[in-house]
């Protein structure tokens, strides 16, 4: 009943957020976007959210033309206590020139929030710099830099992300690649267990634009992580270990 509910909630935010737009939002500079997903495994930097099992999410975005735009994101979730995530998130983003280079510039910060295990929340921020069109027509690629002063948590060790994504369409046939690695380090030794204070992430998939349905997309990607698993139980290793993830998302 909980996941039906949310599923409801997020289809009529984004409904109304389309609905909104297309009632004279544009006038005052802003826009209004966002989007539905069903996934097979929520998983976040490698590792599961809700115990292998499938999350329904929600997302919406409103920009202002002059970069400043405030998100926010809604997933269910198996942690600790928490059945919900439910993040805010601000930033500002605004087109560069380096010479010949033209990436776009995003800063700003998310706040992870699980209302029924606070001790979980914590804030982050971020700098991503996108490039266009890189090897080939269409393409994307993705780097960004995130820090936390609590990582996972109140009162929790310092923690840093690095990730570098691409994305590439294959011609006009509606599929396409995509891929990313990661690293995150905090300093507290042996968070991650045997003795590591760091790990690496990676996705490797690849995604359908349905044509007959305007904004769905399917994705199929093998998502894992490095992280030691002697001695973990089955289920703990289940969450780190590389698995396939299936994803439906509807945008609007």
């Amino acid at each position: 009943m909980i996941k039906k509910t949310f599923l409801l909630a997020a289809i009529s935010l984004v409904s109304g957020a389309t609905f909104a737009a297309d009632n004279g939002l544009d006038q005052y500079g802003l826009s209004l976007s966002g989007s539905v997903a069903l996934t097979s495994d929520y998983r976040f930097r490698g590792i599961t959210q809700a115990e292998n099992d499938p999350a329904i999410q929600g997302s919406f975005t409103l920009a202002h033309n002059s970069g400043l735009y405030f998100s926010a994101f809604a997933s269910n979730v198996k942690v600790g206590n928490a059945s919900m995530e439910l993040d805010p998130q601000i930033g500002y983003t605004t087109p560069l020139q380096l010479g010949s280079i033209k990436p776009t510039l995003d800063v700003g910060v998310v706040y992870y929030n699980y209302p029924s295990e606070s001790d979980a929340n914590s804030p982050e921020f971020y700098g991503k710099l996108t490039f266009a069109d890189v090897l080939a027509s269409g393409d994307s690629l993705l780097t960004n830099v995130n820090y936390t002063p609590d990582f996972w948590g109140k009162e929790g060790p310092n923690g840093w992300n690095f990730t570098l994504g691409y994305s590439v369409p294959f011609a006009d046939t509606g599929f396409g690649g995509v891929a990313s690695v990661g690293y995150t380090k905090v300093d507290e030794d042996d968070f991650f267990g045997g003795g590591n204070d760091d790990y690496v992430d990676w996705k490797v998939g690849v995604n359908y634009n349905v044509k007959s349905v305007e904004g769905l997309t399917a994705e199929l990607a093998a998502v894992g992580t490095n992280i030691d698993t002697d001695g973990m139980t089955s289920s703990e290793k289940r969450a780190v270990d590389t698995g396939a993830v299936f994803t439906l998302t509807k945008t609007f």
